[in-house]
């Protein structure tokens, strides 16, 4: 297998070099953003209202998903991955987006998009309090996989770290907005998945951690 991205026309990689570092850009922005608001320094995110915050966050994700979707054909297959992989990658994107999609049908457009519309516990978010991040981080890796594009894999590197880092900053933000009966929530539903999302899959109490 060769692990060598194949030779291109020389504007053709700055181009893509381009799409890189804005990429780049972009994933280091909202992450920085999103960590100062983890350690309490800014309150840049969970959003909650249409403000600067609101269009921050998610211009500068338009952003990354731009520069993955351009690499993403610019260098498709050109990474060497086996065919096996590759198909791997399609089975983790399709089975991470019928999440996704059953997530935020259940969510609703306006709360997906960072909008205050209540605490949602019925639908996927009895299994797991974050149902549309355990769709997005098979479907991010799978995409890697899938394109076959060396400067992609760092790039969904920012995403798998955005999908594992915004649960920290929504949940003191959730405790706050709504105290007990998110605490209750929390303590019944795991953060992702675990034992306990079996447990409520097949409809049974769990009384460990």
């Amino acid at each position: 297998m060769n692990l060598e991205p194949r030779g291109h026309y020389p504007d053709m990689v700055s181009g893509e070099l381009g799409l890189l570092a804005l990429g780049v850009l972009a994933g280091i922005t909202n992450l920085a953003g999103v960590w100062s608001s983890i350690l309490e320094y800014t309150s840049y995110y969970p959003l909650g209202s249409r403000d600067w915050q609101f269009y921050a966050f998610w211009g500068t994700g338009h952003l990354l998903n731009l520069s993955l979707l351009a690499l993403g054909v610019l260098q498709f297959g050109t990474y060497g991955l086996p065919q096996l992989v590759r198909g791997g990658g399609f089975a983790l994107v399709a089975i991470g987006s019928i999440i996704v999609f059953a997530a935020t049908r259940d969510l609703g457009v306006e709360q997906t998009q960072g909008m205050d519309e209540g605490l949602r516990t019925d639908g996927l978010y009895r299994y797991t309090r974050n149902p549309q991040y355990v769709g997005y981080i098979p479907a991010t890796a799978g995409y890697a996989l899938l394109v076959d594009a060396p400067f992609v894999f760092p790039l969904c590197g920012f995403y798998l770290l955005w999908w594992f880092s915004f649960p920290l900053a929504e949940e003191p933000w959730l405790r706050e907005r709504y105290g007990r009966e998110y605490e209750s929530y929390a303590e019944r539903v795991p953060r992702f998945v675990g034992r306990r999302t079996l447990w409520l899959w097949l409809g049974r109490d769990y009384g460990g951690k």
